[in-house]
């Protein structure tokens, strides 16, 4: 049984790295998509959405979130959504499309990555990868919140992790909520100049606020930590 095992070993090791390679392909490619693409014209999108009726906040969610799956700004699908939907719709529009694409991203990732990962973690990174094991809910938003990338390229990369799932979907919307409505707000103040629901992007204030009280513990935290170890 061990020798067959050890002879497994380096087929598995192959594996791995063969379906790591495919992840990086398949991000190169979506990030060149998102870069080559133009720009496509909303003149017509209002219309859309009129005759689709019923079904645009359904055929909205699912837009979104695979707009994010290729790599495209969650900011931007906020935008575009408040436009067309209102701040209050575009933004819960834009939230359960990024619920959505934050779950396929880290099926992806977990699937293609997560076994080159585990196998070659050593050391810090092997103390890193137990972090983002333990993390909650709250440090699955301070790490939305800190400026290390894109909604979409964060959520493949947690799947390489040893992260959970639910306090990775669940803190993935919370830390997304602020900036939902805001450039929700943003979008639909363009579409509709002089209208605009205070009340409305309320969250995003609040969600301001909460974002900068967590990523202040979070430095001061990890300031102490750093003195600790040096000490």
């Amino acid at each position: 049984m061990i020798a067959r095992v050890r002879r497994l070993a380096p087929l598995l090791r192959q594996r791995s790295v063969a379906r790591f390679t495919l992840l990086l392909g398949i991000l190169a490619l979506f990030g060149l998509t998102v870069l080559l693409l133009p720009q496509p014209d909303l003149a017509d999108a209002p219309r859309l959405v009129d005759r689709l009726g019923p079904l645009a906040p359904p055929a909205a969610i699912l837009l979104g979130a695979l707009m994010m799956v290729v790599l495209v700004p969650r900011t931007l699908v906020s935008f575009a959504w408040g436009a067309l939907f209102g701040t209050v719709g575009g933004a819960s529009y834009a939230l359960g499309a990024a619920l959505i694409a934050a779950a396929l991203g880290f099926a992806v990732g977990r699937t293609l990555g997560r076994d080159f990962v585990a196998e070659r973690v050593r050391g810090r990174l092997a103390r890193l990868d137990g972090w983002f094991a333990r993390q909650s809910v709250l440090g699955v938003v301070t790490v939305r919140l800190l400026p290390v990338g894109g909604f979409g390229l964060i959520s493949y990369g947690y799947g390489t992790t040893g992260a959970r799932v639910r306090p990775f979907l669940v803190g993935s919307v919370l830390a997304s909520v602020p900036s939902a409505f805001g450039y929700a707000a943003m979008g639909a103040a363009v579409a509709s100049p002089g209208d605009i629901n205070w009340f409305a992007i309320a969250p995003a204030g609040l969600g301001l606020v909460a974002s900068t009280i967590i990523v202040t513990k979070w430095r001061r935290s990890r300031r102490a930590a750093l003195a600790a170890a040096s000490a």
